[in-house]
């Protein structure tokens, strides 16, 4: 936030959240009223910004935000938030004071890939940027309503950049929107490129310590902030009205 004052640093975050929005949709990752992605408040970092509840990513703009304090309770905006969401995001923004976002929805191949119940392979240059820094949680006992299961899925990302949600999907964080956004994009994709080459044969890992040099050259916060720059330029140039 150098340089910024907290009500410039708000709009930035609730422009990349709106934007990520959007990407979400464009990608593919929107099911039905599923999905979340949040942003800290710089001036209030107990409260967070959520896209409402059934609201298409598509269509979200900076104005449809709610900021949500940590009893679940709307402060501003217009609209509900999602039960699933609260219980998660609040865990994971209470638990990791560094983390700025948070992404989650039911991604197809995030999806697919979770049904295995393990981590991604070191298989492919992109995906050693998860190498040694996601997790797994284990325990899949419905749909996150209880706060215990908020905790425990917290508590399963440790200090990770993500984790993967047995039989339910994938969950991203970083120390900005961009970071969280883009992990999120890359391991959906990352899970996709496993699936395809283990139903094609098996595929060949990357040894232990090329795997951890690559993720600390490209699963750097710089690095995922740099990649989302562009994807961040196109939406807003295609779908400007996000800004509003």
């Amino acid at each position: 936030m150098t340089g910024r004052t907290p009500a410039e640093e708000r709009l930035r975050r609730q422009r990349q959240l709106a934007a990520t929005c959007r990407l979400f949709a464009r990608l593919g990752f929107d099911e039905g009223a599923g999905g979340h992605v949040t942003a800290r408040d710089p001036e209030h970092p107990d409260r967070f910004w959520i896209n409402p509840f059934g609201m298409h990513f598509g269509h979200v703009r900076v104005s449809d935000l709610l900021l949500v304090d940590p009893a679940g309770a709307v402060l501003e905006g217009e609209g509900r938030i999602n039960p699933a969401g609260y219980v998660i995001h609040s865990h994971v923004h209470a638990a990791r004071a560094d983390t700025v976002a948070a992404a989650h929805t039911h991604s197809t191949y995030g999806r697919a890939w979770c049904t295995l119940g393990r981590p991604l392979s070191p298989i492919t240059q992109d995906a050693c940027a998860f190498y040694e820094d996601h997790a797994v949680f284990d325990d899949y006992t419905g749909v996150v309503l209880a706060d215990d299961e908020g905790k425990r899925i917290a508590e399963a990302l440790g200090p990770a950049k993500a984790v993967i949600l047995r039989n339910h999907g994938l969950l991203t964080v970083g120390g900005s929107v961009a970071e969280a956004a883009w992990w999120f994009i890359t391991m959906d994709r990352s899970c996709q490129v496993q699936l395809l080459a283990e139903a094609a044969g098996s595929p060949v890992p990357i040894d232990h310590g090329a795997a951890a040099a690559t993720r600390d050259t490209i699963g750097t916060p710089e690095i995922a902030r740099l990649n989302f720059r562009p994807l961040y330029a196109d939406i807003v140039h295609e779908q400007p009205d996000l800004l509003n």
